[in-house]
């Protein structure tokens, strides 16, 4: 089966534009990236492309992982398909997320049915993604080549209030496959900026991708401080995002790596629509130490 939307070329290409972006990115020694003790702003030209473990005919770009500072609990990079490319395997106990900036990929899960092994493959274009639970056997292929964003972590099982209001014999993730803009927006009331969920809000889930959209002018109400870690990649469009005391002007294809409680908030400005996709870990307890399994 095929999930995908039928659009023009990808509005998220120019992410891969690592030459481009600020007229005067070239300049020795200037970068916009910055890494602090809280949070870090990762840009085009300063990322570096090495080969991915596992993976075959594919360059890639770490931009969180918990080696940095403020210890985040999952990675995130940036994956240059090139045609024929295959997927490698997560480490055992992690899920993967994908999603599609550029060109198309061919997501296939492997499954036991009656002591028979089957399979199903999903053809996902720009703004596709697919979502594949702990230790659940997947391959990631592509026969033109593509760019996507991938999110890993390790799972955190569910344990306390949320383990006793999911009951016994408790579900556990399911494989998603969506498509962003098949996505309804979800209501938040004293906000402006339109919100979609791509996973489903069920406590068996550890963790949720949101999708954000701003017009030009619109920013956050709240000046949030929470415990939620961020991993966050601006798709369109270019503002201005406040982490902690400092200001940053931002653009497509900026990643921005927001430790629990820095203080955040994000104003787009330009002429056409922002829209970004941030990680935000959910139905988890904070009081419990984070270390998976441990919950």
């Amino acid at each position: 089966g095929g999930v995908g939307v039928a659009t023009p070329p990808s509005p998220y290409a120019a992410v891969d534009a690592r030459g481009s972006g600020v007229a005067f990115a070239n300049l020795p020694g200037f970068t916009r990236s910055v890494y602090r003790g809280d949070h870090a702003l990762i840009t085009p030209e300063s990322r570096v492309y090495t080969g991915l473990f596992g993976w075959t005919n594919c360059n890639a770009a770490w931009l969180i992982t918990p080696a940095m500072a403020g210890t985040p609990q999952f990675s995130m990079y940036q994956a240059l398909m090139r045609p024929g490319a295959q997927s490698g395997v997560p480490v055992a106990g992690a899920w993967r997320f994908v999603f599609v900036m550029d060109g198309e990929i061919q997501v296939t899960e492997e499954q036991q049915a009656g002591g028979a092994a089957t399979s199903t493959t999903h053809t996902l274009g720009h703004g596709g993604y697919a979502y594949f639970p702990a230790d659940h056997a997947h391959v990631i292929t592509s026969v033109s080549g593509a760019s996507v964003l991938v999110y890993e972590k390790s799972y955190v099982p569910p344990s306390g209030a949320v383990a006793a209001a999911l009951g016994p014999n408790p579900p556990t993730p399911a494989m998603v496959v969506g498509h962003v803009d098949l996505q309804p927006n979800i209501e938040t009331p004293g906000e402006v900026f339109g919100l979609k969920k791509l996973l489903p809000q069920s406590l068996e889930f550890d963790v949720n991708f949101h999708v954000m959209d701003f017009n030009p002018g619109e920013h956050l109400n709240v000046k949030e401080i929470h415990y939620n870690q961020h991993g966050l990649m601006l798709l369109e469009g270019k503002g201005i995002y406040r982490l902690n005391d400092q200001w940053y002007s931002v653009q497509a294809g900026d990643v921005i790596w927001m430790a629990p409680f820095v203080t955040q908030w994000y104003a787009a400005l330009g002429h056409t629509r922002s829209r970004y996709i941030i990680l935000k870990d959910t139905n988890r307890d904070p009081i419990q130490p984070y270390t998976p399994g441990t919950r």
